[in-house]
């Protein structure tokens, strides 16, 4: 549900920008809510942590498939509303499923609510992708976008300081002192930061660029989605041949490249070469995601693997969040590029150079995994120096 809720969205935007008077690109703040999070099951042994997130991600993959397709359909031949009630069927069913299959697993030791982490990590958030929404806007309102970012900046910090003193934090760092946790956390928050932006650019691209309609631009969108689940039965033994260094930083480069290959979409691009790249870089994405997840959990205690679960889902949302609002942030600039360069005949200018800037902050997000030992992950991997 969370996954078509942010797909079938970002078909939708250039239609809701008319009823609502502005831009397209001003409606990212429509997905940025839709933050997508990452479950682990913590009762998984270590053998089979690359199969158990593997599978895992298997649903989540099948439901952006029909997400641009099904919310082109409805924005090009009903009302883009009827979108927000996609989730009554789905929330219906996803209730009665969880009652009948989900275990009922829990500590029974109570500890108290941390009240004082839980606003603090609260208003951080929502200050931080807040202000990165004001910067990606038409009139970015520069004294409210620096005390947003302040606040944002100044609550971390507290929040850091205080789930490393309190005795019972929302967030335990424990994790943090493993070193594959650690650095999975750094360069895969940008990693899940510059891919989040993928389906938010490609449709107002396609749209607003090129002038396709919603449901031609969701539909070529689907592919990205396509590469996504072909790959993953392949995933598991791409990660046992090449272990986790090599294989996230060939896989990485080719992410890299996939996201410069959209920034050369034209109108005159062939349908097919348009299908071909994005569908490579579904399947590049797809490798790095499983690859990048497994490995966050790897070395991580079994003890300590609830709390650096809720550490590592609220990275990702973060990150989800700040995706989006860096695309955003990447057209605006791209359009001021494209006027100084005087680029405003080229169809879709801005949104060509909005995927350089997100190649480019994909490519740094790799820069942390040189750090990884040759043998990182290799309890899960079975990989061996």
């Amino acid at each position: 549900m969370e996954f078509i809720d942010g797909t079938v969205i970002a078909t939708a935007l250039p239609d809701m920008a008319i009823s609502f008077g502005v831009q397209a690109v001003d409606l990212n703040i429509g997905i940025s809510t839709y933050l997508i999070t990452l479950a682990v099951l913590r009762t998984t042994p270590k053998h089979q942590l690359i199969t158990a997130i593997a599978t895992l991600t298997w649903p989540a993959l099948v439901a952006p498939i029909i997400g641009p397709p099904l919310g082109g359909f409805i924005t090009s031949y009903a009302n883009w509303r009827w979108i927000f009630f996609i989730n009554v069927p789905l929330g219906i069913l996803a209730i009665v499923l969880a009652l009948r299959f989900i275990p009922d697993i829990h500590d029974d030791e109570r500890h108290p609510f941390d009240i004082a982490g839980f606003i603090a990590t609260s208003v951080a958030m929502v200050s931080l992708v807040y202000a990165m929404e004001l910067l990606g806007a038409q009139q970015p309102q520069g004294w409210l976008t620096a005390g947003l970012l302040a606040l944002g900046v100044m609550t971390f910090l507290f929040a850091l300081h205080h789930f490393r003193r309190t005795a019972w934090p929302m967030i335990r760092l424990d994790a943090m002192s493993v070193p594959t946790f650690r650095i999975t956390m750094y360069g895969g928050s940008l990693f899940r930061a510059s891919i989040s932006a993928v389906p938010f650019l490609l449709p107002l691209m396609f749209q607003v660029g090129f002038g396709m309609n919603a449901f031609h631009a969701g539909s070529l969108v689907l592919a990205v989605f396509v590469g996504n689940l072909t790959i993953k039965p392949a995933t598991t033994p791409l990660i046992r041949w090449l272990g986790f260094k090599k294989l996230l930083l060939i896989n990485g480069a080719l992410n890299v490249l996939a996201l410069l290959a959209c920034a050369l979409f034209t109108p005159q691009t062939p349908t097919w070469v348009i299908l071909l790249v994005l569908y490579l870089g579904g399947v590049f994405r797809s490798v790095q995601f499983t690859g990048v997840s497994t490995l966050a959990f790897a070395d991580v205690p079994v003890s300590q693997m609830s709390y650096a679960n809720t550490l590592f889902s609220t990275a990702t949302q973060l990150a989800v969040g700040l995706g989006i609002s860096l695309a955003a942030i990447g057209i605006r600039i791209g359009d001021e590029i494209s006027e100084w360069l005087a680029l405003g005949n080229i169809p879709g200018s801005s949104f060509r150079l909005a995927f350089v800037m997100i190649a480019i902050i994909c490519l740094v997000g790799m820069v942390d995994t040189l750090r990884l030992a040759p043998d990182a992950g290799s309890a899960v991997s079975n990989k061996n120096r």
